[in-house]
């Protein structure tokens, strides 16, 4: 205040310059409005596949090479599993090797135990070969009807059972049996909703001992309990056979059948779940799977899904297990299923499959899995329901898993290493359905918090960085940092990841001619850029950055900014041009910062390429790419040491600034203010403003009532009004009427554009001029009282409001003040 006091007898002109060095930070904030100005920009357009699938069409990958998403899958697909449970109790090796036996009779005599033995099936007779053949598994076939009163054997083979013999041994055991019909009924758990269902006529079978041996037989009494075969033959048996015949009767069925059906496998599930035989704990799994299998053929989808569930819960491996999740993509590639999935929880029995399965021997089970819940995540209800079962911390487990271990120093686990060889391609088709469904989840604006806590930015990076020839993984991941990097805390969390920039970078210089990428890339780079000073000074001390974003310029420029195009290219040229202007506005985002602002500055390329750019093409045409390209160098033209091109190549950018002006566009009339604002400090460019009669223009733009535009005129006036023979040459324009009219609009809503208007009537005001003092007396003493003031403004906003008038206003107002009262003391 002192200083400012003692300088009013010397009354020397105010300068839009940033030549004083400023103490607060609110009037660093002042300075960068005058000058400098981060850009934004629209986010690149993603169009959203229709066709859902597995790649798009736009995917890099060989058609020949990557899983289909078009396939047909029947009940003869599945395979009938082992029957045994699994014990769960791993055996110790033998220290010796087993001999063969040379006779099973030899053995069992030594043992004096009856060794298994597969059963047999006879030959029909008159088929001239009387030799009985072993049982094998095969394809599935017919559940047949069984007794409830007899325990019949478990039939492991997916042939027909052997015809009975009419030998009197054999004849005489069959009669023996009991053989009452078993009733068709359903679990209590899921009652019937619709009746005529067809009944299954009643089968004979022959005594177990006539397809079993003994030691096979006492091997499956061992594996159950009474109880257990008392709950198969009355609960679950029933149910078994209504299914077989339903799917014996083949063709369409009607939608009450299909929900009876459902209902059905929802009790059973139900059922086995309570007594604690779903996985592969039940004894006689494999008739029960067999008959779900066969319900495939039924064709609905509605049921499908249920049997899906159902059998995910029953833990199937193998062939089934990959059947059954292509079973499941095949169904989610239907937009009108959506709603199947809401109301299943089929969608818990993915995410459990996925932290589950091992991804290397399962991987294509793996791959359909993810792929279901990638086109699932498309839809908005399913995305919300998704996100409350904590989808994207599941697919970062599963990511990690698929990199495997990060750490360098970790002992080597060669289990992993050898399960991991042939794989690569499967964890890259894997990977790119992840990073598709978290470039869906990222759409949703709830999800930022599940992004930011689960700290996936490094480990997307990671991603990135081991794949960084994959360009379908590159490009989703670019697609999910575009869209996250354009909100506050998503932006600083990416900033704060190490490998971000040299990744960026080596991937723009890699990929140079994918414009989806490179788009995405260069926006990202530009959030970056325009949100945080380190990730500035990160960009430019990456080795080789600059040349690689100029080298890009350079690429892109050559069809951007051609005269004439084929209207074949034009697309391809539309492209080019979105690159550019995201790569333009990476450029004067970085230039904020000082270092790199300096060096831009003296780059004489870059200066360039962006003259260039504003030469050959017009507003009107190109009009973001111009503005980008003005804008860039109003950010360098507030960097005016000796070094600068800028400064150098004043009198050429004052020639296309002036085309500008004559636009018919504000935002680029404004842009050019701001550049004359910077460049007018200089002599020969106010020279060339007056010649011109730009300040005519400028005085007029005072009218505006948009504050921004008044700020940059005012900033032109101000240096113009420096030179005391243009004074009166502004004043005969109503130049200082019109500023005291926007400091009377605007004072009370923008101190900062009252502070710079008070600066610019100091240069108008001499010592021999009263024609406004009054007037302009009146208004700084009512702007000079606290109390008076009506501020128009929330809470929120008051305190930075009274911070810009106590450290910015107040100062400058009372130096004209006493300035003016002093002349009219003198009156």
């Amino acid at each position: 205040m002192a200083s400012l006091e003692r300088k009013q007898g010397k009354q020397e002109p105010f300068y839009f310059s940033s030549g004083a060095k400023r103490p607060t930070s609110a009037e660093i904030v002042m300075e960068a409005r005058r000058s400098l100005r981060t850009l934004s920009t629209q986010r690149p357009f993603t169009p959203r596949d229709e066709h859902r699938q597995l790649f798009g069409d736009a995917s890099a990958r060989a058609r020949d090479g990557r899983p289909p998403s078009t396939f047909s899958l029947h009940a003869q697909n599945f395979e009938v599993p082992d029957s045994r449970p699994n014990s769960g109790t791993r055996l110790s090796p033998l220290e010796h090797k087993s001999r063969l036996p040379l006779s099973l009779d030899e053995e069992c005599s030594e043992s004096k135990t009856a060794v298994p033995k597969p059963p047999l099936m006879r030959r029909r007779s008159g088929s001239g070969d009387t030799r009985p053949r072993r049982l094998r598994a095969g394809s599935l076939n017919r559940l047949p009807p069984m007794t409830q009163t007899s325990k019949l054997p478990q039939t492991e083979g997916g042939v027909e059972p052997p015809k009975v013999s009419t030998e009197p041994s054999e004849q005489a055991n069959i009669e023996s049996l009991q053989r009452p019909e078993a009733p068709l009924k359903l679990l209590p758990h899921a009652p019937t909703k619709h009746s005529g269902t067809p009944q299954t006529s009643r089968v004979d079978f022959p005594h177990a001992r006539g397809t079993q041996t003994e030691a096979e037989y006492d091997y499956e009494c061992m594996t159950g309990s009474d109880a257990t075969d008392v709950f198969w033959n009355s609960e679950v048996l029933p149910v078994l056979q209504e299914f077989e015949a339903i799917a014996t009767a083949g063709g369409n069925v009607s939608e009450e059948t299909v929900e009876h059906l459902c209902d059905a496998c929802t009790g059973l599930h139900n059922a086995l779940a309570e007594k604690g035989l779903l996985g592969k704990q039940l004894r006689k799994r494999p008739s029960l799977l067999r008959a779900l299998f066969r319900l495939i053929d039924l064709g609905s989808d509605k049921l499908n899904l249920t049997l899906a569930k159902f059998t995910l819960a029953l833990h199937v491996s193998g062939n089934n297990l990959l059947n059954i999740c292509k079973l499941i993509f095949k169904i989610s590639r239907s937009s009108s299923n959506d709603f199947l999935f809401q109301n299943n929880s089929i969608i818990d029995s993915l995410l459990s499959l996925l932290q589950c399965e091992d991804v290397y021997s399962s991987g294509e089970a793996v791959l359909y899995s993810v792929g279901s819940l990638k086109l699932l995540s498309g839809n908005s209800d399913l995305s919300r329901l998704l996100l409350a079962k904590d989808f994207i911390r599941v697919l970062l487990q599963l990511s990690q898993r698929l990199m495997g271990p990060t750490d360098l120093n970790a002992p080597p686990d060669p289990g992993c290493t050898q399960a991991r060889v042939g794989q690569p391609a499967m964890a890259g088709h894997i990977l790119v359905q992840l990073t598709a469904a978290l470039r869906n989840m990222a759409d949703r604006s709830e999800s930022r918090s599940a992004f930011l806590s689960n700290g996936i930015f490094p480990t997307l990076c990671t991603v990135m960085d081991l794949h960084q020839d994959d360009r379908d993984i590159c490009l989703n991941v670019a697609r999910i940092f575009s869209k996250l990097s354009s909100y506050a805390e998503c932006c600083s969390a990416l900033a704060e990841t190490p490998l971000c920039y040299r990744l960026f970078l080596d991937i723009l210089s890699k990929h140079s001619r994918k414009q989806d990428l490179v788009v995405r890339l260069l926006f990202t780079l530009g959030n970056l850029a325009a949100r945080s000073s380190a990730a500035r000074e990160r960009v430019y001390e990456e080795a080789g950055s600059i040349d690689i974003l100029l080298g890009l310029f350079q690429s892109y420029k050559q069809a951007t900014v051609a005269s004439k195009s084929p209207k074949l290219l034009q697309i391809h040229v539309h492209q080019d041009e979105e690159v550019l202007v995201k790569l333009i506005r990476v450029l004067a985002n970085l230039a904020i910062h000082p270092a790199v602002g300096i060096a831009l500055a003296a780059n004489e390329l870059c200066v360039q390429l962006l003259l260039d750019v504003m030469e050959v093409t017009t507003v009107e045409e190109k009009t973001e790419l111009v503005i980008n390209a003005s804008a860039t160098i109003n950010n360098l033209s507030y960097y005016q040491g000796e070094s600068s091109v800028v400064r150098a190549q004043h009198t050429h950018i004052s020639e296309l600034l002036l085309r500008l002006l004559l636009s018919s566009n504000m935002d680029a009339v404004l842009e050019a203010m701001r550049v004359f604002g910077n460049l007018s400090q200089i002599k020969y460019v106010r020279h060339f403003i007056i010649k011109n009669k730009v300040h005519c223009f400028v005085v007029t733009l005072l009218d505006s009532k948009n504050p921004n535009v008044c700020f940059s005129a005012c900033g032109v006036l101000m240096n113009l009004s420096a030179d005391p023979e243009n004074r009166s040459i502004l004043s005969k324009e109503g130049a200082v009427h019109k500023l005291i009219d926007c400091l009377r609009d605007f004072g009370p809503r923008d101190w900062q554009l009252a502070a710079l208007l008070c600066q610019t009537l100091w240069n108008f005001i001499e010592e021999r001029e009263h024609q406004y003092t009054q007037e302009l007396l009146a208004i700084l003493t009512l702007y000079s009282d606290q109390e008076a003031l009506p501020w128009h403004c929330s809470d929120a906003l008051k305190e930075y409001q009274e911070a810009c008038w106590e450290l910015e206003f107040l100062p400058v107002a009372h130096r004209l003040k006493k300035r003016l009262q002093s002349q009219s003391n003198l009156l």
